[in-house]
């Protein structure tokens, strides 16, 4: 296996509107960075990538940019971004950039001018279509709910926007579009970043015949995923952007890829593909939502594992996994799949233990690291995620769904338990901003933040810097070959990692209950070493046979 930078790496993702706030005006902004950059290069991580900064008007939160090279102005300037990058830079920290080029804004230049006329020189930068029969050109729905397509009164035509109305998609079919984009990321790539997450990249080449998408059971769209996802082109496009730009810089590549198998991955990031360094999946994440019925399933651990070591069986030594739990559009894992509560500390840590051993480089979301929870506010009116607001129209309004039920769904799965500001210390407002917050700051931020556990060594904050101390210390935490055991086990989540004449054996309980352990008897070991755990253990423990408590996870290092 080729080994690079990357992959050796551990990247910290962070959502600047609510990491921490410098000036006053409740929104997070690039001189926060620069505050908390010594806090980062404690931490130990290796990257930064940072959700989109570009100028936008914020109708998704900076996803929808109105100019590629220019800084938001709640965020500062592209001085202050300088300083960001020299600053990062003088620790030993890398920047990644948040690359949206699937869509812009609606008040782009681009789009603006496209708009004006069918003649003009942009038209054919987005997707427009005549109606049909007085509708739209096709069923589908778009992923913020309603129509994927938007009615333009001057040139009597319809505009696609697979997400938000103020989001057209760009027109990839179209030679100009890609060498803006190219243009774009060179522009990016010679000011000094360190490379790209390319958000929904997967979605930049569209089936051209735009046929009607099947509607699933109690819906009122058809789903265009099946067009949009992985299309004819995509490959070609990719190819070319990385031919003509990304293969000159020694550079990190990231792709956000919804619907994709393992088998289709390796097209994007195989090492003879030259595409993409890794993409996320989303499979694992999908394991515990029913869209359908707006509930959450019980999680079934024997069907993560399944999906988990599918991922790192069928990437390996072909390509390279991303490994995650959290991000910006995902609910916060201790309240997903660990106990928020009772086991809040020791389910944080052994979800941690559980995904940073295996192979693959490690994301960890703002807030992660101290064991923030998902947050209930009360009322639809505290909720900023066009999703929730677009989704509560469409479930209760139209539908005619209960309150009730749907807020039980975003206290689940809303993209704003991400959102809350990052927790600091115990002051008014968490220490995120002297002002009022832009979203409301989860009220457990007294007990849950930074400055409670930076000093505390037993805390989730210093186990994370233990286990990111480890992964630099250990080449088979990196490179060593995964295998599942135990795979039909309900309650506990066990594989290990080799490398040469090295094991590691990593035993993790998903459950508040005790568990019990039994060592596969292929597995047979010279002499063991306990790495880090989140109980107390002595080194000598039976590993054989023994009792797990609740949420309890070891990581024993086995010659072999």
């Amino acid at each position: 296996m080729k080994k690079a930078w990357w992959k050796e790496s551990v990247v910290y993702q962070i959502y600047p509107r609510s990491f921490k706030d410098s000036n006053g005006d409740g929104i997070g902004d690039l001189r926060g960075i620069i505050e908390k950059l010594d806090y980062l290069k404690f931490l130990g991580v290796d990257v930064l990538w940072l959700c989109p900064i570009y100028k936008s008007p914020n109708c998704d939160n900076g996803y929808d940019i109105s100019d590629y090279k220019d800084i938001m102005d709640e965020f500062g300037t592209m001085e202050d971004f300088d300083e960001l990058l020299f600053e990062a830079h003088k620790r030993g920290l890398k920047i990644l950039m948040d690359l949206v080029v699937n869509h812009t804004s609606d008040e782009h230049i681009w789009f603006i001018n496209s708009r004006k006329s069918k003649d003009n020189e942009y038209r054919d930068y987005y997707i427009w279509r005549k109606g049909k029969d007085g509708k739209e050109p096709n069923n589908w729905g778009s992923s913020f709910s309603g129509s994927a397509w938007e009615y333009d009164e001057a040139t009597d035509m319809y505009y696609l926007h697979c997400f938000a109305k103020k989001q057209p998609d760009l027109n990839w079919e179209n030679e100009k579009v890609r060498k803006e984009v190219q243009d774009i990321v060179k522009w990016w790539l010679d000011k000094g970043i360190d490379g790209f997450r390319m958000d929904v990249i997967n979605m930049i080449s569209k089936d051209q015949r735009f046929p009607d998408g099947i509607v699933p059971e109690g819906g009122l769209y058809g789903d265009m995923s099946p067009y949009v996802m992985n299309g004819p082109r995509v490959h070609e496009y990719l190819k070319e952007l990385n031919e003509k730009v990304l293969s000159k810089y020694d550079i990190m590549t990231v792709g956000e890829t919804p619907c994709v198998t393992p088998e289709i991955a390796i097209d994007y990031v195989g090492e003879d593909r030259n595409e993409l360094n890794m993409v996320f999946s989303f499979e694992h994440m999908d394991i515990d939502k029913d869209v359908i019925n707006l509930t959450k399933k019980p999680l079934d651990l024997v069907e993560l594992k399944k999906i988990m070591s599918k991922w790192q069986k069928g990437m390996s030594d072909r390509g390279w996994n991303s490994l995650y739990w959290n991000n910006h559009d995902q609910p916060r894992v201790v309240s997903r799949f660990g106990n928020d509560t009772e086991y809040w500390d020791k389910s944080a840590k052994m979800l941690a233990t559980c995904l940073h051993m295996q192979q693959g480089t490690p994301y960890i979301y703002q807030g992660e690291e101290i064991g923030m929870t998902n947050v209930r506010f009360q009322d639809i009116e505290d909720y900023r995620d066009i999703a929730v607001i677009n989704g509560y129209n469409e479930e209760v309004i139209i539908k005619g769904r209960s309150h009730e039920q749907y807020m039980q769904y975003i206290y689940d799965f809303s993209r704003d338990n991400a959102r809350t500001p990052m927790q600091w210390d115990d002051s008014d407002n968490g220490g995120f901003t002297t002002g009022k917050p832009w979203i409301k700051v989860n009220p457990n931020y007294t007990k849950i933040n930074v400055a409670k556990q930076i000093g505390d060594k037993d805390s989730i904050l210093n186990y994370y810097r233990r286990l990111i101390k480890l992964r630099k210390e250990n080449e088979i935490i990196i490179y060593g070959d995964f295998e599942l055991i135990l795979p039909d086990d309900k309650n506990i989540f066990s594989y290990t990692r080799k490398l040469n004449d090295e094991m590691l054996l990593v035993i993790c309980n998903f459950t508040s209950n005790n568990a019990e352990f039994s060592l596969p008897d292929n597995i047979n070991y010279v002499n063991k070493n306990l790495l880090i755990s989140n109980y107390d253990v002595a080194n000598d423990d039976n590993i054989e046979n023994f009792e797990l408590r609740a949420y309890e996870s070891r990581v024993y290092l086995l010659k072999v």
